[in-house]
């Protein structure tokens, strides 16, 4: 089956992808609610997640550009098509390396706009500037102006582990920001958009009018794919991709599922559809292929050395032990020591349920995508790069010695990859080793299907072939051998879920020698 239609895949302006004749998924209908009212806003989500296609789209139709929008929602309810004075600020353009670096890219940024709407040389600082600019703009366009801003926060993300620079920008946004209260007579309409709300920012601390709609019910779908969109929307696609698979059109929608959808940024969990990963469904589309494409564009190294710092417990998340209020999650404070809103508001954690009497929130992955490339992205953190786990694991000799019933080959890799790990980069304690086997076991979920240990009275981790369960218990030299973890399989129950289905069981007790940090002994049974 061929499929020629234009995907926007990296298109990133509303006139070029409609002038391009690209697919577009009509979210026109928020831009009308939006509209509704002269406050201003804030929209935060994960990065690639369509934030900045949709800053654009609003961005033409305040400039009152109709004709873009022939066919879409806003076509049939907008009566009025006003042309505004559009003040737009992309902070994804620009490197901020330094604390110049953004002074600079400010500078930029308002020269440009005062050769279209003049300068007074008494405005010397940031803030001035740019109050001038909105009062100039306003005046001789007799139109209130736009202020669209897209990944405000882009300069305080990339210096988070860098604390006097990241000092210095939130300083410098501050006044730049606080710009939008003092000429907010002026305005007509404003929306920042971003990954996190930094509360110290002044556009946060000082607005009181500024609606944070994040996780506001009637937005959820402002950015991203529902399901009910992808299917009116990329039928042809779908088919494609499955014909290319080889699987039928609904093994292909499972699979997309299962990889891309799953984020939620709402409490009503009926009410509302989860949200597909835009930029890794269309890059699915465009390859034919089931890949890890979001993830692969960056995870920031900040977030995996806090999680090390704080002696984060990853297993929480699998266990779906993470809660937190709706404040927690969208309130980041820098000095901060959790790590749980930066998981949330940079897409690797979202809800999964919500509490209403609490007003509390569980969250865990969103799919399978971000689930194991998150994962793989800590093994660094806990295994060397150049240690067995990091070689051998992706070449697959941990899951053939085990689709093979090689019990002996499968420890000794693990033993070998515990040898590996220096001394410098483990902490020595029994959570260091409890948190590998679980990287190392759930890693092993892309492959075959594993459980790993997240509850009282289950075994540390079971790995299922396609003939046989392998039931794993691990105990410290300082508190049990191999043979009381063999013994404690029996004792619990552990094998008791997996004798129904036919396959054969194995159990494995292991033992951890404390002062070797090293695996140093195993005993088997069937």
């Amino acid at each position: 089956m061929s499929n020629t239609r234009k995907l926007p895949t990296g298109v990133q302006d509303f006139e070029k992808l409609r002038t391009g004749n690209n697919i577009y998924v009509d979210k026109t209908e928020y831009i009308y609610k939006l509209i509704q009212s002269d406050a201003p806003y804030f929209l935060g989500r994960p990065r690639r997640f369509g934030k900045s296609l949709f800053l654009s789209t609003l961005k033409y139709y305040f400039l009152g550009k109709k004709e873009l929008f022939d066919g879409l929602a806003i076509a049939g309810l907008e009566k009025e098509w006003t042309e505004y004075p559009v003040f737009y600020f992309d902070f994804n353009v620009g490197v901020y390396t330094d604390a110049q670096s953004l002074r600079d890219n400010l500078h930029t940024k308002l020269h440009r706009l005062e050769k279209q709407w003049g300068k007074d040389a008494e405005e010397k600082d940031i803030a001035n500037r740019f109050e001038g600019l909105i009062r100039r703009a306003c005046e001789k366009s007799g139109q209130k102006a736009v202020v669209l801003v897209d990944e405000y926060d882009k300069p305080l993300i990339e210096t988070m582990d860098r604390p006097d620079i990241n000092d210095e920008f939130r300083r410098t946004l501050k006044s730049f920001y606080g710009v939008l209260k003092s000429a907010d007579s002026c305005l007509r309409f404003v929306l920042l958009t971003g990954v996190t709300k930094f509360s110290k920012v002044s556009i946060f601390s000082d607005l009181n009018q500024l609606q944070d709609i994040s996780m506001d019910s009637r937005f959820s779908g402002i950015c991203g794919i529902s399901e009910t969109e992808l299917i009116v929307n990329f039928q042809p696609e779908i088919a494609a991709l499955a014909e290319k698979q080889k699987l039928t059109y609904e093994e292909t929608l499972a699979k997309l599922k299962k990889h891309y959808d799953g984020y939620r940024f709402c409490e009503d969990m009926e009410g509302t559809e989860d949200i597909y990963n835009p930029y890794s469904l269309l890059n699915a589309f465009v390859k034919k292929n089931f890949a890890n494409y979001w993830y692969q564009t960056g995870t920031p190294t900040f977030l995996v050395k806090m999680l090390k710092d704080v002696n984060f417990d990853i297993r929480k998340i699998g266990d779906g032990q993470v809660s937190a209020t709706a404040e927690f999650l969208t309130d980041y404070r820098v000095d901060s020591k959790d790590p749980i809103p930066v998981l949330y508001q940079s897409g690797y954690l979202t809800i999964k349920g919500y509490d209403p009497l609490f007003n509390t929130f569980f969250l865990g992955f969103p799919n399978e995508e971000v689930k194991y490339g998150f994962l793989r992205n800590l093994l660094p953190a806990y295994a060397p790069a150049d240690s067995i786990l990091m070689n051998a694991f992706y070449a697959g000799d941990f899951i053939r010695d085990l689709m093979a019933g090689n019990v002996d080959g499968f420890m000794s890799r693990m033993q070998a990859m515990f040898a590996s790990i220096p001394y410098d980069l483990s902490d020595r304690t029994e959570r260091h080793y409890q948190l590998v086997f679980y990287l190392l076991f759930t890693l092993m979920g892309q492959f075959v299907q594993t459980e790993v240990k997240s509850a009282k009275g289950r075994a540390d981790a079971v790995v299922k072939t396609s003939d046989t369960v392998f039931v794993f218990e691990f105990k410290m030299d300082t508190n049990g051998t191999a043979e009381d973890a063999l013994k404690q399989i029996d004792d619990r129950g552990y094998l008791i879920p997996y004798t129904a289905d036919g396959r054969k069981t194995v159990k494995v007790g292991a033992e951890f020698s404390a002062e070797e940090r090293m695996l140093s002994r195993w005993v088997t049974a069937l």
